[in-house]
């Protein structure tokens, strides 16, 4: 059987290749946009609140929590109380999570979300969307 130089019959070389493709491709992709320039900073403000509005969660700040929401969301529950009641229950990755971690920031429907891989109190990551609006003042 003839052999091609440098490839292994079993495929362990192209095995390594590919999986260095997708590590490579996966540094790229959590890399994110360049440091300082507008992207940066626009993606910081957005990690920042919604890492805020965490930190509420952890500490049963609803009415913290319930001022980063939208007004659409606050409109929908009227209360924090009633805001921080349906996280507790339903939202259990996102009021209680073990772990946080920041994916991309895209547009999605004319809309700025953020995507945040969250690790659940029962260990279960879950993947939780933020919508995010830029509010008249300029804050989210």
């Amino acid at each position: 059987m003839e052999r091609t130089p440098g490839i292994c019959r079993n495929g362990r070389i192209l095995n390594r290749l590919r999986q260095a493709a997708v590590l490579c491709a996966l540094a790229l992709v959590m890399a994110g946009p360049a440091v300082g320039g507008p992207e940066h900073e626009l993606r910081t403000g957005v990690v920042d609140v919604i890492k805020d509005q965490l930190a509420a969660f952890q500490r049963d700040d609803g009415k913290a929590a319930f001022s980063f929401a939208s007004p659409e969301v606050q409109d929908q529950f009227g209360t924090p109380e009633a805001y921080l009641s349906k996280i507790a229950t339903t939202y259990r990755a996102v009021y209680r999570p073990k772990s946080v971690m920041f994916l991309n920031l895209a547009f999605s429907r004319g809309r700025l979300v953020q995507r945040v891989l969250l690790v659940g109190p029962d260990g279960n990551p879950v993947v939780a969307l933020f919508p995010m609006i830029r509010m008249d003042d300029g804050s989210w």
